[in-house]
Formats: structure tokens, C-alpha cells, sequence
């Protein structure tokens, strides 16, 4: 049977499901060429083994479709008067014409490969794998399909790559590799069932591949399936009972995100009692067992333990005991007490800078301002960036440093490098989000190691001598929280630099929200949303029916909200709308477009409540207990515009309702905001403060 072009047009199943092979045709050769070269390729494509399953696909771009017709319809004559077989038996013929841009398009996609005759070819096609008529005869029907699933991989067509890897599991043919490129399709294509199903297949018949169980179980816990990663890591334990990795999954995993506020103490006693298992059953006397723990210890965080809500000082100080005892036990020549360098006349302090994220990242992007007006005549600085993601921000931090090492991915070379560098000070901008710099960080490189607030938290190390923090954000108890000595900066403690804020280029109308609509940002990621909090929404929209609260992050939490709202009456999606913006420029449209920015509590926001001021957005934040909940307030107190910040929830639910309600009062504090930012932003009355510290801690080690 020959398909013309229009039948093609109209059958996009026939082509998903075939084995499809092109071939381009000069046809403006002699008449028994043409003839000869189609009944080389029809016979040698009905003599494969998977002829059934071929399309064989003609170009006729170049000739009418009517006389290709009469053409193709000699060749299978002849054919069938030569040997008597049955044609129909075999292969599909299908026409098509590669000229049409939109019928090429469709095609394209799904060829698995095209037979190349010695007459023509065609750059059309360059990236389809080519085979001659005597190599095609020996090619494989697994090659043929992996060929076209990997290029459709390559370029990220990912319902395209589905379809042929599942042809290839259908013929019973699997790979690790099959089914990892299978797992990322259906990730980057958000079919969360069909991910999660095709890893648990994996995984059973690959139980030993640990990086399954990891994926398996850090996405669980990322979307809110907590029970089900941690069951999935007691199996990976069975599965890989020497993979330390495991242990601290099986034992530490706690919600990325809380259903309800009971489940906050059920998991920090569960978090409690494990991380004591863990110690006990942690074992380093044998080399295998010191790599383990040190791998497994280079993979995690215990990151999520600190959007409790509580003093974390305790739990950290045993968790950082621990993996100080790891890294003691795996580099004891870098646990050592340091003597402090001697300061020759006219010799500098020489200060490091450690850390993975010494590029545009909201845990250190403030560091610029520490190094851009830092006093070179009296500091030497020295930067080493183990990560790998380089941009301008990156080039900032070279520009400001004396010396800038990159060393990406190579902890042993860090180390190195800075006990070369002989500092008398190092510093990590954070500790706590990157598992390399918590493990560098539990060794002794320099005298003196401090860590500042880029992740805001004890660290518990005893390798870490000082909290760099701010005298604005802390409470009078503050050092209850530290396991460091603290140190509160003036100010807000960092020299943050002004963002760059684009003119509004868009409407409303293009995120799909009403003109009329009071909106109020609420930016944070979703683990910094604890339970006891959502009815703060209602309640802002039961007294302010034309409010409506912007996600960026927050799509975990519809179903809460949705309880939420429906205690006391209201439909969630009347009033919560969930966007996905990862284009900077529309994120800080959305700020602009804004009316208020509503902070979280316990945990407020850092670099967006910033960003937030610079667009000169109202603020409405109540301040926490502990350090992390009391940037907004900081920010605002320094602006001196506290008119926003609440005592309690109550008062934040009026604050929030009156912005929504009195544009006037709204307009006044957010111009109050635009004339005050050169009080906020760039400030170095706190890199003098820094400067002062370091000088007397140099000073004390001579005296």
C-alpha cells in the first residue's frame, strides 16, 4: 500500500508507530535509475528482520506526487513479477514531501534513520542517522528506535523520546541507561505518577544503582511525600546496607513541607531520636567505612531542619560533632589547631572566602558588598569558588579579590590551597546548603574560621569559631541560638548592593491578573510556609474580597490553603493564584505590579525582601524569635519605615488589610520606601564593623 502525503498529514499515530526510514530520491535521474535504486532499498527493507513494523518514507519534493505514484507503483510491480512474493507482507511505502515545512515538521521528528543512495544527498536530513543499503540490512530494530530516542532526548522532546523508549521496553530490550533518559523525560514533562512508577521499576531491577534510590527518595521529599521517602530509604538501606547515604536519609529525612503543625514535633522527636541512632551505629575504623561516611556526608544537608521553627543549636552541635569526626577520620592532617601567621611590617591580614555559590545566588550574592568596599590597603583577599556555574557575578568576585581560585569539585585541592594561602582568617558565606563547604568547613584551614549568615543557622562545628551576623536582626538572647561565638555587625550586617530595577514593560493582563484586584506577592519557597500560619490568608480575603495572593513557589500548598479557606467559608481559588516565573526580569515585573509584599513568619525573606524594597513594594513582616525570622524587620528598621511591621498575627492581618484597603496610606509607604534606599542598600558602615573584628582577633593571637 502507498500512503500519499495528505493521508500522512492526517495520521500522526501511523508514523508514532512504525519503525520509519527515509529515503531522498534525485528524480530528476534517467528512468531505470530511479527504478533500480527504489528496488534496492524496498528489497533490502523487506528483507529486515522488523520489515513489518517499517514505514519507508520517500522524498518527493522535487517531483509531483502523480508521477512519483506511477513510479512507485512499477517498482512493487516488478518486484512482485521477479520473485512472487508478497509484498503487502512487508513494509509501508509512504510519500512525502519535505519542501512542505509543516508536514516536514511532523515528520521529521519521528524518523528513525534514512538509507543514503550514492547519487543524492540531502542536508535536510544531516541529523538523522544515515545508513547505506548493505549497512542497513544489518542493522538492528534496537538501534534503529534507540537512535531516535536518544536525538529526541538530545533535544528535549521529551513525549517524542517517551514513545520510543517505551517501544524499546515493550521489545523487552532495557538499559540503566533506558531508564534513566526514560525517568528525566517524564520529569522535564511534569508526568509525576509515570516518574515516580518508572524509577520503582528501576530500582527492581536495579537495586544496587544507589543513585536510583537517591532520586527517588530526595523527590519524594521535595513534593511532600515524606512517609513514602523515607519507607523508600529504609529499602535503600537493605538494598545498599553499606551506603552511608542511606543511614542519614533512612534516619534525618524531616518534610520539605508540614500538612499540619502536629507533624512538627513528630518529625523533630523522629529527627531526634535518629540522628542519635545514627551516631551510635556510625562506624570509622576501617578505610571503607571512613569513604562511606565521608560520601554519604558529600551528598546531604541536614537543610530542612532548620524550618521547624526552633532552637536547632542542641541537634546541630551533635550533627556537626559528627561530621567533624568523619572528615577527622578521612583528613587528619587538617584537623590540627593553627597558629596564628605573624604580620610582618607592612604585611596584610589576609582574609579567605570559601564557597560553592560565588555566583548570582541569594546565599551570597550580598558578599560582593563585603569585598567591593573593603579596605585593600589593610586586607589581602583571597576567594576560592568550589562550584561551577560562573557569570557576571562571578566576575565581580574576581574583580574584588586579591587572588581568586577556582577549584571546582575537588576537595583535597581546596584544602590545599588554602593551607598554601597561610590566611589568618577564613570565611564561609554559608554553611548548610552545600554539602562539600560543611564538609571543608568541619576541618581546620586557618586560625580563625568564621561563617556569616548566607544560610542563616548554627552550624554546630567545632571547626567554626565565629558567627559573623547583625545587630539589627538578633534578639538579646541571641547567643542561646549559636554554637559559634556571635558576632553582631552594625547594621544589617551585610553591604547588600542596590538591584537594578527594569522600567514596567508589562501589564497585569500578561500573568493573567486582574487590574482590579489588590495583589499581594507572596514569593518565599514553599518550606518557609508553616501550617499555623494559612489562616492568615482567609482572613485577609474574608475582609478584603478583592485580594488576591500571587505564588511563585508555592503550588505544595494548595491543598492547605484550600482547608484554610474553606474553614471559614471561602474557595482558595477564588483568591490564590500560583505562577511559575523563571525569567528574572518578569519576577521583578511581578514585584512592580504588585501592591504588597506579604513576608513569611519564622523564616522571612532574605534577597526577595529586598529585591521587594528596590521595587519599592510595602512590606508587611512580623518579626520571629530567632535570627532568620527577623531579616524584613531589619531591613525596614534601618529604612526606617516600621509602620508595616506587626507584634503578632493579628496585627499583621490588619496591616495587610488596611495597605489592600487605603491605596492612599499604600501609595505614602511605598514612596516613603523609594526616598530611603540609600540607607538600606550598599551599606559599609558594616564592612567597617567586619574590618574592626578581624583587625582585634589578628591582634589578640600577639598579645
Amino acid at each position: 500500500m502507498i500512503i500519499t502525503t495528505e493521508e500522512l498529514n492526517n495520521d500522526l499515530y501511523f508514523l508514532k508507530n512504525n519503525i520509519n526510514i527515509i529515503i531522498f530520491l534525485d528524480w530528476s535521474q534517467a528512468e531505470d535509475t530511479i527504478y533500480q535504486d527504489l528496488e534496492n532499498v524496498i528489497q533490502v527493507v523487506n528483507n529486515h528482520p522488523a520489515s513489518s513494523q517499517i514505514n519507508l518514507m520517500i522524498d518527493i519534493s522535487n517531483v509531483a506526487e502523480d508521477v512519483a505514484n506511477l513510479v512507485l507503483s512499477g517498482v512493487l510491480m516488478n518486484l512482485l513479477m521477479a520473485d512472487g512474493a508478497d509484498i503487502s507482507a512487508g513494509c509501508e511505502v509512504s510519500l512525502v514531501d519535505s519542501s512542505d515545512v509543516q508536514q516536514w515538521e511532523m515528520v521529521s521528528n519521528q524518523v528513525h534513520a534514512r538509507i543514503t543512495l550514492d547519487n543524492f544527498n540531502q542536508e535536510l536530513a544531516a541529523n538523522i542517522p544515515e545508513y547505506s543499503i548493505d549497512e542497513f540490512g544489518k542493522i538492528s530494530t534496537f538501534q534503529l528506535i534507540y537512535d531516535l530516542a536518544n536525538r529526541l532526548f538530545q533535544t528535549e522532546q521529551w513525549q517524542g523520546a517517551i514513545a520510543q523508549y517505551q517501544k524499546l521496553l515493550e521489545l523487552q530490550i532495557s538499559s540503566l541507561e533506558i531508564y534513566w533518559n526514560l525517568i528525566h523525560c517524564y520529569r522535564n514533562s511534569q508526568q509525576t505518577e509515570a516518574y515516580y512508577k518508572t524509577l520503582h521499576q528501576a530500582i527492581a531491577l536495579y537495586p544496587t544503582e544507589g543513585s536510583l534510590h537517591f532520586s527517588l527518595i530526595i523527590d519524594l521529599r521535595r513534593n511532600g511525600r515524606t512517609q513514602e521517602a523515607i519507607f523508600s530509604a529504609e529499602h535503600a538501606c537493605i538494598c545498599l546496607p553499606d551506603d552511608y547515604t542511606f543511614k542519614l536519609l533512612k534516619y534525618l529525612t524531616v518534610p520539605s513541607i508540614y500538612n499540619h503543625t502536629d507533624e512538627i514535633n513528630f518529625y523533630r522527636q523522629r529527627y531526634t531520636q535518629g540522628l542519635q541512632d545514627l551516631i551510635a551505629q556510625t562506624r570509622l575504623n576501617t578505610l571503607e567505612e571512613k569513604t562511606n561516611a565521608f560520601n554519604g556526608i558529600g551528598r546531604l544537608t541536614n537543610f530542612y531542619l532548620s524550618y521547624q521553627a526552633q532552637n536547632d543549636r542542641y541537634l546541630q552541635r551533635q550533627y556537626g560533632q559528627l561530621v567533624h569526626e568523619i572528615m577527622a577520620a578521612n583528613y587528619p592532617q587538617w584537623i590540627a589547631p593553627l597558629s596564628m601567621p605573624k604580620l610582618q611590617p607592612q604585611q596584610k591580614i589576609r582574609i579567605g572566602y570559601l564557597s560553592h555559590y560565588l555566583h548570582s545566588y541569594s546565599g551570597t550574592l550580598w558578599l560582593t558588598g563585603w569585598l567591593r568596599y573593603c579596605s585593600h590597603q589593610h586586607f589581602e583577599i583571597y576567594c576560592y569558588y568550589i562550584g561551577n556555574d560562573p557569570d557576571p557575578v562571578t566576575e565581580q568576585f574576581q574583580e574584588y579579590s586579591d587572588i581568586f581560585h577556582h577549584i571546582p569539585y575537588n576537595l583535597p585541592g581546596v584544602c590545599e590551597q588554602v593551607i598554601a594561602d597561610s590566611l589568618h582568617i577564613l570565611v564561609f558565606p554559608e554553611i548548610g546548603m552545600n554539602p562539600q563547604t560543611m564538609q571543608i568547613a568541619a576541618l581546620r584551614l586557618a586560625p580563625v574560621q568564621c561563617v556569616a549568615w548566607g544560610h542563616p543557622v548554627t552550624t554546630g562545628l567545632p571547626t567554626i569559631d565565629y558567627f559573623l551576623s547583625s545587630e539589627l536582626m538578633e534578639p538579646e538572647n541571641a547567643q542561646e541560638h549559636y554554637s559559634e561565638k556571635l558576632i553582631r555587625l552594625p547594621n544589617i550586617g551585610v553591604s547588600y548592593p542596590k538591584p537594578y530595577i527594569p522600567p514596567i514593560i508589562k501589564t497585569r493582563s500578561d500573568f493573567q491578573l486582574p487590574d482590579d484586584a489588590v495583589i499581594y506577592l507572596c514569593c518565599q519557597a514553599p518550606f518557609k510556609y508553616l501550617p499555623q500560619y494559612d489562616f492568615i490568608f482567609a482572613e485577609i480575603a474574608r475582609r478584603l474580597p478583592q485580594a488576591k495572593f500571587v505564588f511563585l513557589r508555592g503550588t505544595l500548598l494548595q491543598s492547605r490553603l484550600q482547608l484554610a479557606f474553606a474553614a471559614i467559608g471561602l474557595n482558595s481559588e477564588d483568591y490564590c493564584v500560583f505562577l511559575n516565573i523563571p525569567d528574572r526580569l518578569d519576577y521583578l515585573m511581578i514585584n512592580l505590579l504588585s501592591d504588597v509584599y506579604l513576608d513569611t513568619f519564622t523564616w522571612s525573606g532574605g534577597n526577595t525582601t529586598l529585591e521587594a524594597i528596590a521595587c519599592n513594594l510595602p512590606v508587611v513582616t512580623c518579626p520571629g524569635e530567632f535570627m532568620r525570622g527577623r531579616h524584613s524587620d531589619s531591613f525596614l528598621k534601618m529604612l526606617g519605615v516600621t509602620e508595616t511591621i506587626a507584634a503578632n498575627a493579628a496585627e499583621y492581618i490588619d496591616i495587610a488589610v488596611k495597605l489592600g484597603l487605603d491605596s492612599t496610606w499604600r501609595n505614602h509607604i511605598a514612596e516613603k520606601i523609594s526616598q530611603r534606599h540609600h540607607l538600606l542598600f550598599d551599606d559599609q558602615a558594616c564592612v567597617k564593623g567586619l574590618e574592626n573584628f578581624y583587625q582585634q582577633i589578628v591582634e589578640a593571637h600577639f598579645h
